[in-house]
């Protein structure tokens, strides 16, 4: 009797999407995002600037407001990785936000972070969707992140506060202070007093003193 064919295996998924090429549509997309704005880009010019084809793009990303928003992530997570916020008991309070202030200073005050807040003020853009998407996509998470480390700080007994989403947005609110403005607006102040170790230690002493347990 003739041996019958053995089972045909279940025909197996898709391989894994090119993590390389996903590295390059990012990277190519906040470059060209910055440089000339959400609507003076196209798909095709995002495609060639990372060496793949249109279509590879769209299979990663489906659309630009989806790659706009994984590109303003994955600028979050490269300044702001989420190890800052992972529960940490043993670094003590003071220099765990001095830490993050740190990464968050050097984030939001690259020329691209700056030329990027430009862009988004202007009238063409501050009126449309594209803010929304930065919102959620970039800072939210960051503060999300924040806040959820504040929660355990309060549990532990280290923290007195009422409203710790409020309390992360006075944070990285103080954390840009002065010199962000002064940037966005291209003033340089030679005259200015503190270099940013200076400026991120008076803020989270300010914090400190604010919401210390005492």
């Amino acid at each position: 009797m003739p041996h019958s064919p053995p089972p045909r295996k279940p025909a197996s998924p898709g391989r894994p999407k090119d993590l390389a090429k996903r590295a390059a549509i990012l990277d190519a997309a906040k470059c060209l995002f910055v440089q000339h704005g959400f609507n003076g880009v196209s798909m095709d010019q995002i495609a060639a600037e990372a060496g793949v084809s249109k279509l590879t793009v769209y299979s990663h990303f489906g659309d630009k407001d989806r790659l706009f928003a994984e590109a303003v992530r994955a600028h979050c997570e490269q300044g702001m990785p989420t190890r800052l916020f992972e529960p940490a008991p043993e670094v003590p309070l003071r220099e765990r936000l001095t830490e993050i202030g740190a990464a968050f200073f050097a984030m939001i005050m690259t020329p691209e972070a700056i030329a990027g807040h430009r862009i988004l003020c202007s009238p063409e853009i501050a009126t449309s969707h594209m803010p929304a998407i930065f919102w959620e996509a970039g800072p939210q998470q960051v503060q999300n992140g924040f806040t959820a480390l504040l929660e355990r700080r309060i549990a532990a007994g280290e923290l007195e506060i009422d409203a710790p989403e409020r309390a992360a947005s006075h944070f990285f609110t103080l954390i840009k202070g002065e010199p962000h403005a002064q940037a966005v607006f291209g003033y340089c102040c030679s005259g200015h007093p503190d270099t940013p170790p200076v400026h991120i230690a008076s803020v989270v002493e300010l914090f400190l003193r604010a919401y210390g347990k005492h």
